[in-house]
């Protein structure tokens, strides 16, 4: 067996978002039976306490509030959560949508990228300090393979000129990548890696809107059933890249295994170039993240 499966995570804190169900529930879990402390970042707090309840048997899982929507949410969440505790080892920006209508923020975001990408990059700029001070600690952003059917629309980022569902989605997923890779570039000395996965067509909540509204997708659904994974297989890429050694910063992950990206995951400039778009996005000067009270300060990020 391989070692990975056999780790232990006795003493050590994970933040899983969207952990009350599906995906980032089953990765909670898993941590828990390893001996990790889980902290179920989650919007739905009703949610989130029924699956804690059912998950504390197996270990310390603690619900709090964070909705990745409100830039507000989740500067509280990082204040509370500083208040808490000392450290953290395991960041897992695991939460994640897909919409059937185009919709803007008060801040003027398209909310599919509002959500998926600048919601874990202002959480993970807010952490950073104390994943430095846990180090060696990680980062894991689950992505998915839609991003290549993304491109960073840098002239048109709400896509209001061609929005599709997919579109959207595949340029935030896009996001999680160039993301992943830049923190790899930024941290690369400060004993904290980062990890992209795709957990694989998996069996969740993500596409209940296409089912509720297009007929066809519920068709397609049913046909390739056989193939669908469970969201406790679906977690088990996240888990790997929380607990296997020697792994690469900044790589793609399926399967449990390195995947290569194609051309459009592989561009540099372009993945500097959303850094600092999200930074001023998000209202975070260059170099700006949090401290470990939760005050923000400058950095060297």
């Amino acid at each position: 067996m391989s070692a990975w499966k056999e780790k232990r995570l006795d003493g050590k804190v994970a933040i899983v978002t969207g952990a009350n169900s599906g995906i980032g529930r089953a990765t909670a879990e898993e941590l828990l039976n390893r001996g990790a402390k889980v902290f179920l970042a989650c919007r739905d707090l009703t949610k989130a306490n029924a699956a804690a309840d059912e998950m504390r048997a197996s270990g310390e899982a603690i619900v709090m509030k964070l909705n990745l929507q409100d830039f507000q949410s989740i500067k509280d969440f990082v204040v509370d959560f500083n208040a808490r505790e000392d450290r953290l080892d395991l960041l897992i920006n695991n939460a994640g949508v897909i919409f059937t209508e185009r919709t803007v923020t008060p801040e003027g975001n398209e909310l599919t990228f509002h959500i998926n990408h600048l919601g874990p990059f202002l959480l993970t700029h807010l952490l950073l300090d104390k994943l430095k001070a846990s180090s060696p600690s990680r980062i894991i952003n689950v992505s998915s393979e839609a991003y290549s059917m993304g491109r960073i629309q840098f002239d048109d980022l709400t896509l209001e000129r061609n929005w599709s569902s997919m579109k959207a989605y595949g340029q935030s997923k896009l996001g999680n990548i160039f993301f992943t890779q830049e923190l790899a570039k930024r941290l690369k000395d400060d004993g904290v890696t980062s990890y992209a996965v795709h957990p694989g067509a998996v069996n969740t909540d993500i596409g209940k809107d296409f089912a509720d509204k297009y007929c066809c997708y519920s068709c397609f659904c049913f046909c390739i059933r056989p193939c669908i994974r469970t969201p406790e297989q679906g977690a088990q890429t996240s888990v790997y890249c929380a607990t296997a050694e020697g792994i690469p910063s900044g790589a793609y992950f399926m399967n449990c295994k390195v995947a290569n990206l194609k051309s459009v995951a592989r561009n540099e400039e372009a993945a500097s170039k959303l850094w600092q778009t999200s930074m001023e996005l998000v209202g975070l000067a260059p170099n700006v993240h949090a401290a470990n009270d939760g005050s923000v300060g400058y950095g060297t990020v």
